[in-house]
This record gives C-alpha cells, structure tokens and sequence, in this order.
C-alpha cells in the first residue's frame, strides 16, 4: 500500500475551499480525494439540471411583502435550454403579456405622466443553478430593498429557463428605470449554489455584457449576503447619477463616501 505524502500547502486548505494541497499516494491522489472530485462533478452537474421550485419561491416573497409575477422565457424544456442559449434570453407570449399588463395599469394608476412605471424591477432566474436562487436571492433582496427608501419597485419576477439577457426584455416591458437580476451562476466544484447579480441601467432588447454591472459569487462562503446589497445599492446610485451602467460605471463601494 502506498504512504500518503502530505503537500506543504495542506494549511492552506482552512482557508478555502477550492482544490488545492490534495497530497497524492505514489503517482496518483489519495482515493478519498478521487472520491470527492466525482461527487462534487455530480453535484455541479445535478446543480444545472435541478428545477426551481417557482411556488416555493413565490409563497417565499408574499411572506415578505413582495408581489411576485412567474415568467418563463421562450425556452420549452431544459433540454432545449441547454442547447439554445438564444431561446433562454426572450420571453415567451404569455409572459410578455402579463408584464406588459403590468406596466400599463402601474402607469396609469401611480404615475400617469411619467414614461417609466418603476425605478427598478428585481428579477429572480434560475439560470444554470436554481439552487442559488432558492438558497440565495430572497435574503439578498431583503438586505437591498431596505436600502431603497422612496424607490418604486416593480412586481419581483421570478423567471425560469432565463439566461441573463432575459432582464432586458423583462424592464424594457415593465418599463424599469434599472434592473437587478439575480441568477444561478455556472457551477463550479466547490460552488454549485453561487449566486449573480446583474445590474442593468436603461433595459432594453439588445443591450450587451458591456452595458452591466456583475457582482458574483453571492452565498454564505463567499460575497456575504450583507456585502452584496452593499455593493448593489452603492451601483444603483451610482447608475442613476451617472446614467448608466456597464463598463462606464465602476465600483467604488468600498472607498469613502463624499458627502
């Protein structure tokens, strides 16, 4: 039987959890680590295929006071969303409607002279880990929306089958001043629950990487739930004074605030 040979670097392993300082037993890992590779691969691929559970997280946001609308984009089945990422990233005719519906009655119910019917709409998607939302987003948005005094938020949508781009068409319909999208990011081995945050001034069909704001890795052992709304309240201000969002719009939330 081969002797276990520890790394050096084995200290380092308190500190994170990616793969590192594995030791090895003669030319190869020790089996356990072999072992815990091929579960944390199964994780990540079962992490891609796992539904959200859209009542579950509905009956979760009228807890805490939100008004939740479901969509779905023009995806069919995961299948299909997996193969055509150009599907996942528009609605489909049923959703369309209802957020168009939306958009009109809030308009002229609240703001009959104003163009936009919200200064931000929150949309929570599944994206490539509906266990991050599920996990993750409801606390986020709790952390955020207690920032946002004497903002208009719109109805939260909670999207399935959606890729990120989805949130474009989403504000553009509901006629959001910003959106905020968070969504299931790419699992990865040692984080299959990670959650994203996209910030989107001005949305509308067509709008690019370039014109967001990302803030990654949102779950307990990494951005802090605290640390993300942070963040994201420091860029939602920052977007409405400068205009937009993107590559134009750098975070500075962690330097000094001028008065």
């Amino acid at each position: 039987m081969s002797e276990i040979i520890q790394n050096s670097w084995t200290r380092l392993r308190s500190f994170t959890n990616a793969r590192l300082a594995l030791g090895r037993a003669g030319d190869s890992l020790p089996t356990q680590e072999v072992l815990d590779f091929g579960l944390a691969h199964a994780r990540a691929r079962d992490a891609v295929q796992h539904a959200l559970d859209v009542d579950a997280l509905m009956r979760a946001l009228g807890t805490c006071g939100f008004e939740p609308l479901a969509v779905q984009s023009a995806v069919r089945d995961r299948a299909e969303y997996l193969r055509r990422p150009n599907l996942g990233r528009k609605l489909n005719e049923a959703g369309r409607m209802l957020l168009k519906g939306s958009a009109y009655h809030s308009l002229n119910r609240c703001h009959p002279e104003q163009n936009e019917a919200f200064a931000v709409a929150f949309i929570i998607a599944d994206g490539l880990s509906a266990i991050a939302p599920a996990s993750h987003a409801v606390p986020v948005l709790r952390e955020i929306v207690g920032k946002l005094e004497g903002w208009s938020i719109a109805p939260v949508v909670v999207a399935t089958q959606a890729r990120v781009a989805l949130g474009d068409e989403i504000g553009e319909l509901l006629r959001a001043e910003m959106t905020v999208m968070m969504i299931g990011e790419r699992p990865g081995l040692s984080s299959p629950d990670s959650l994203g945050i996209y910030l989107t001034y001005r949305p509308r069909i067509g709008c690019t990487d370039a014109d967001r704001n990302c803030i990654s890795n949102v779950r307990p052992e990494g951005l802090s739930y605290e640390a993300a709304a942070h963040t994201l309240h420091h860029l939602m201000l920052a977007a409405r004074a400068l205009g937009q969002s993107g590559i134009a719009l750098k975070d500075e939330s962690d330097l000094p605030r001028l008065p």
